[in-house]
């Protein structure tokens, strides 16, 4: 039972986590436009519909009142359209649904943490209400509510009125609350199936003190013929909140059924529960043109249907132990194919079945991956939420373009570069962009702030830029600030890279003041280290007065890559075949010595440093002479150089296994070493970090 309660918990916080960032891409879009569409009105009620039935479902009353109330008042909205929400009301608006899309993420928080649920939603519940009343005391139409043909102006049933004698009565659910609006909705709702009917009471729309009235007797809606009335009660069905409803015949000498406390049913009672999506799609239809409307929004809804039965949502622990099979498999298929069994025995079958296999468990590995792969682009668009807050909160103008928001990466590791990110569109809008508008118009730039956020492809990695046009890094605060924390030398001459490297040390932080932004000693620090976690690494570059670029190299995945494997004496080591560049075997003569003692290798008319594997990790056996090993062009990010082994023993896929955390507390990573992987025979290859290796080598040069 409990397993099953488990994954319906996960697909209700997938279903709403992916309901919200819908919303926020809504509702920062209508901000700009100061309005909201018909299309966004419809969706918005949809989207509250659904979190609202969910939350019902799953019994989290907070959720699900903010909802409602919501929905509530895009009813309003869609039937009295956006004219009626004046031009002074549009940021209130706005910012209300902004601060209602903070408490759902917060409730989900809480909800994914195990934390009780808010208590108190009086502050956001009184907003929309405030907005609620300054809507429809803005909208003066009440020709609105009369039904459409319908007589309007028709004595109530109370009067002995039997040209319209059939009747539901309803009862909407106790405390639901605007009751009078709830009768309205579903007054609105009927005119879909019937424009002929009259209701009690009948100002519903313009007098909200009917919401008494029908709290204690009811809402009765009243028909010419027992079909229509038929026809109304799928409407009254797919209507929310009504806890009963039931059908009611007016008799000549009894014009109208005094409402009983109690409703004993004639006909069967029938109980609405939460309400489902599906009816949804009753609630929701434009009430204009009701015929045409039905078989639209029916082919709409089949369509959607099909689109949906096309995806499927898996749990991401399943593909991580698919991805752990698929890894176990590609090291079985090479135990199998470079057995010491087979060595020297000619098996042509053998070799080409070997071959086929090979081909095999390659395009399964691809479509394993291919699995994990995500656009990157919903966490690009959470960006365009920030920027749009601490614009509001820091008085400054900035638009966010994003490019290549379609390139995918593994799912792990768009979740660990989501908080980087958004720590450095943070910083570009805080430290990057000038305090006031007369600084980039003095500057000869766009008042307007430009932060750019771009995603490509190189092959392996991914590489993420975050650009801003602000005034850039001060390099002489910064290697100020450095040498007041002990981080650097006085007397020693800096680079601008090494400089703008001190950004991204533990403590370092160039704000003067704390804000609720930064300020708070969790600085770039933070960022690399996340980065560096799923294998990436940060770079920063930076011109006065111009803006700054921090890049992001994000490896497309960890699990699985193509390795050249070299050896050094009786050690294995493997290099990532994107990092090669060339390989060669050189005599003494190519060899360029620097004063230092340091050894160099002339590369297309450029030269390089050699470090020497078996110097670097101080191994006993291996070649000295330069001569009998093999000299191999290295290249990661902008570090090029060159690494002497003994012998290239071939390509192979190799799946990287994680080191043991006892082996990453003396820091290997830092020595060049990033994982390991087991071979066909059973050996251990070490995986060496190109990046790293020449950090760890540039002692020897």
């Amino acid at each position: 039972m409990g397993s099953g309660n488990d994954s319906i918990l996960d697909m209700y916080l997938y279903e709403t986590n992916t309901l919200l960032e819908q919303l926020d891409g809504i509702l920062l879009a209508a901000e700009q436009a100061d309005t909201f569409s018909e299309d966004s009105v419809n969706e918005i009620f949809r989207i509250m519909h659904t979190i609202k039935g969910s939350s019902a479902m799953m019994e989290f009353p907070s959720l699900m009142t903010v909802a409602h109330r919501i929905e509530d008042l895009f009813f309003i909205i869609r039937e009295k359209t956006m004219a009626a929400v004046a031009p002074e009301l549009r940021p209130e608006l706005f910012d209300m649904l902004f601060q209602a899309v903070d408490f759902f993420r917060g409730e989900i928080e809480k909800v994914e943490n195990g934390e009780p649920l808010s208590e108190s939603i009086d502050s956001i519940v009184d907003k929309i209400n405030s907005l609620v009343n300054k809507i429809q005391g803005g909208g003066s139409e009440p020709a609105a509510a009369a039904p459409a043909g319908g007589p309007a102006e028709a004595p109530a049933p109370v009067a002995a009125d039997m040209a319209y004698p059939f009747g539901i009565h309803v009862f909407f659910d106790e405390g639901s609350g605007m009751e009078s609006l709830r009768a309205f909705m579903l007054v609105t709702a009927v005119k879909d199936y019937s424009g002929d009917f009259i209701h009690v009471p009948e100002n519903v729309e313009t007098d909200p003190s009917t919401s008494e009235t029908i709290v204690e007797e009811g809402f009765y809606l009243w028909f010419h013929t027992a079909e229509e009335r038929n026809g109304a009660v799928s409407a009254v069905q797919g209507a929310g909140s009504i806890s009963s409803y039931q059908s009611v015949d007016a008799k000549p000498e009894d014009p109208a059924p005094a409402p009983a406390s109690d409703p004993a049913p004639a006909a069967p009672v029938e109980a609405v529960s939460a309400p489902q999506p599906e009816p949804a799609a009753a609630v929701s239809k434009p009430a204009p043109a009701p015929a045409a409307a039905a078989p639209a929004g029916a082919a709409a809804a089949a369509g959607q249907q099909h689109a949906k039965e096309s995806l499927i949502s898996v749990n991401l622990s399943k593909l991580d132990q698919l991805m752990a099979v698929v890894s176990e498999i590609v090291i079985t298929e090479s135990m199998v194919t470079a057995s010491p069994d087979l060595k020297g025995l000619r098996l042509d079958n053998f070799t080409k079945s070997a071959r086929e296999l090979r081909k095999l468990t390659d395009d399964l590995q691809d479509v394993s991956m291919s699995l994990r792969m995500v656009p990157v682009s919903s966490t690009f668009q959470k960006m365009n939420r920030i920027v749009r807050d601490m614009s509001k909160k820091l008085g400054k103008r900035a638009r966010l373009t994003l490019v290549g928001e379609d390139t995918e990466v593994d799912k792990t590791i768009v979740d660990g570069i989501s908080d980087p990110i958004m720590h450095i569109v943070r910083n570009s809008m805080d430290h990057g962009l000038e305090e006031t508008e007369a600084e980039r118009v003095a500057a000869g730039k766009d008042p307007v702030g430009e932060i750019l956020l771009s995603a490509r492809h190189t092959g392996s990695e991914v590489i993420i830029e975050i650009i801003d046009d602000g005034k850039g890094a001060d390099t002489q605060a910064i290697l100020n600030k450095a040498v007041r924390q002990g981080l650097a030398d006085p007397d020693r001459e800096y680079s601008q890279k090494e400089i703008l490297g001190f950004m991204m040390m533990p403590g370092f932080s160039t704000n003067t003041q704390v804000t609720e932004f930064s300020g708070r000693g969790v600085g770039m620090d933070v960022v690399k280290k996340n980065v560096a976690d799923v294998g990436g690494t940060v770079s920063i570059s930076s011109e006065w007065g111009k803006g700054m670029t921090t890049t992001l190299k994000i490896p497309l995945t960890m699990a699985i890559m193509d390795g050249m494997e070299v050896s050094v004496g009786e050690s294995l080591f493997t290099i990532p075949i994107n990092n090669i560049r060339s390989s060669a075997r050189v005599s003494a003569g190519d060899i360029i010595h620097d004063p230092a003692r340091g050894e160099m290798m002339k590369f297309q008319d450029n030269f390089y440093p050699i470090i020497r594997a078996k110097e670097l990790f101080g191994l006993d056996d291996g070649h000295d002479n330069i001569e009998e090993g093999i000299v191999i062009w290295l290249e990661a990010g902008e570090r090029s150089y060159c690494l002497f082994v003994d012998d290239l023993l071939g390509q192979q896929q190799i799946v990287v296994k994680p080191l043991p955390a006892y082996v990453n507390s003396f820091d290997v990573k830092s020595c060049g070493i990033t994982g390991c992987s087991i071979m066909g025979d059973g050996s251990i290859s070490i995986i060496l970090d190109i990046a790293n290796l020449y950090s760890a080598g540039q002692g020897m040069f």
